[in-house]
């Protein structure tokens, strides 16, 4: 199940609820620092040289619980580190240039503005330019709000304890938070309190999509068409096309511009191809629609625009629409019970709703929320880091996977395919909601597997990242 993003003041009533359940405090810093260690170990090499810097608190607690679980790295320890006293000591093991620092130094207690002595110890590990995981939340960050206290560390990623925390996903708070992670297996109940927005983890794709039955045949899994690609843009047609075979549909039927149709066909074998023609007609098969991928060339609106959005208001089929077809979205309503889906990114998002770039990112929920009430009550992915995924009402979820290098050209054409092929598939729209989460989770996991293979991967080698087990 995915976790609640909480309060500290709900964090700090869990913890006592779990301590009244019996669980203890010192099992559940063993299992954090288990955690801390694991991480710690995908981050560095044997022989690597870890510093890890532990103050007064539970975070201290946490981070030396790591270190006997890396005895197979050089480990440094400085302990209940004082302000007055250890800059030094900081600055002389900074110095050994290791491989991973590991904050411990505060936690979510800090509720006072650090002093000048903290703020240069916090400074010097941020000057050293070393890789930093931090314990819960980086230290010197209000866990609630995001702000700093003067200062707080800039970790390259922050493996926060049972839930995020408020503070941890507001735009303020990214440079310090890094990649956030949760450790949720660490001996809490399960969490009291809910909230609207939800963490995805990647347990709770364990059994999806379910397995096929054995007497089955490509007509129990349906037919997507798409309408994409255009002059100067047909790679994006193909793109999509190769996600959504990896969706594994029963078929795909790419409609595309009389100008690139030699391109787009040749580079496509099991997807069948054809003209996109201005009274152009649904296949009677088909059971779900991608509009957008590489509609871009001028002129295209005027003669695609009415086709969607006669589909958008009255087809009882799923609908996906990615990239400038969003901008022949009509608003209002649609056929009661559709499934209807938008994927912007911050800069579509924002003429959607008229609105600067700056705006959506100062509150991606709000803006989530005011796009779907425009149309119709719509699901949307809300792309860009931490792609949050939901309604105009209901729960939302924050994907937790992807990395910056999915910022390339293609990237969001392999989403809206890959989605598209499995809304498609007549047994998954009964929970629409999972399967969009799904396909955000897998498409940014191929992206994390990839760069940890290499860091100069291409967007065509995504796609075939996306079929490969054990995401």
């Amino acid at each position: 199940m995915p976790v609640p993003v909480i309060t500290l003041d709900a964090l700090r009533d869990w913890e006592r609820a779990t301590w009244a359940a019996g669980q203890t405090e010192a099992e559940v810093i063993r299992r954090v620092g288990l955690q801390l260690a694991r991480r710690a170990r995908d981050l560095t090499a044997v022989g690597d040289r870890i510093l890890i810097l532990s103050g007064k608190g539970h975070n201290g607690d946490d981070a030396r619980a790591a270190a006997p679980h890396l005895s197979d790295r050089a480990v440094t320890i400085l302990e209940r580190i004082q302000p007055d006293a250890d800059l030094l000591r900081v600055e002389q093991a900074l110095q050994e240039k290791p491989a991973l620092v590991l904050d411990g130094i505060f936690g979510v207690g800090l509720n006072r503005p650090l002093s000048a002595a903290w703020r240069k110890i916090i400074d010097a590990v941020n000057a050293a330019g070393r890789p930093v995981l931090a314990v819960d939340v980086p230290s010197g960050l209000n866990g609630d709000t995001g702000d700093h206290f003067g200062a707080a560390i800039r970790a390259a990623v922050t493996l926060t304890v049972g839930a995020p925390k408020t503070g941890l996903l507001v735009p303020a708070a990214l440079p310090f938070v890094g990649r956030l992670e949760v450790a949720d297996d660490v001996g809490l109940i399960p969490c009291p309190h809910r909230s609207d927005l939800n963490w995805t983890l990647p347990a709770d794709f364990q059994d999806f999509p379910p397995a096929r039955a054995v007497a089955t045949h490509k007509g129990d899994y349906g037919h997507l068409a798409i309408v994409a690609g255009s002059r100067g843009y047909h790679g994006a047609a193909v793109l999509a096309a190769r996600a959504a075979q990896r969706a594994q549909p029963g078929r795909i039927t790419l409609y595309t511009a009389a100008t690139v149709y030699a391109p787009v066909a040749a580079q496509l074998q099991s997807v069948m191809v054809d003209v996109w023609k201005a009274k152009w007609n649904l296949p009677d098969s088909a059971s779900a629609l991608l509009f957008g991928p590489g509609l871009a060339a001028p002129g295209l609106a005027s003669k695609i625009r009415p086709v969607l959005q006669r589909h958008w208001r009255h087809s009882r089929l799923p609908m996906i629409v990615d990239a400038s077809a969003l901008d022949w979205l009509p608003p209002g309503d649609f056929s009661r019970g559709a499934i209807r889906v938008i994927t912007p990114h911050p800069g579509e998002a924002a003429r959607l709703l008229k609105v600067t770039v700056s705006r959506i990112q100062a509150n991606r929920v709000d803006s989530l929320r005011a796009l779907s009430r425009r149309l119709g009550g719509c699901w949307v992915v809300l792309k860009g880091h931490e792609t949050l995924i939901g309604r105009s009402e209901g729960d939302l979820f924050v994907n937790s996977t992807g990395n910056p290098h999915l910022a390339q050209g293609g990237s969001g054409d392999l989403l809206a395919g890959y989605l598209a092929g499995l809304l498609a598939q007549p047994r998954l729209q009964a929970n629409a909601g999972n399967v969009l989460r799904y396909a955000v989770w897998r498409h940014g996991a191929a992206a994390d597997a990839l760069q940890a293979q290499s860091t100069r991967w291409i967007i065509e080698e995504l796609v075939e990242k996306m079929g490969s087990a054990g995401l």
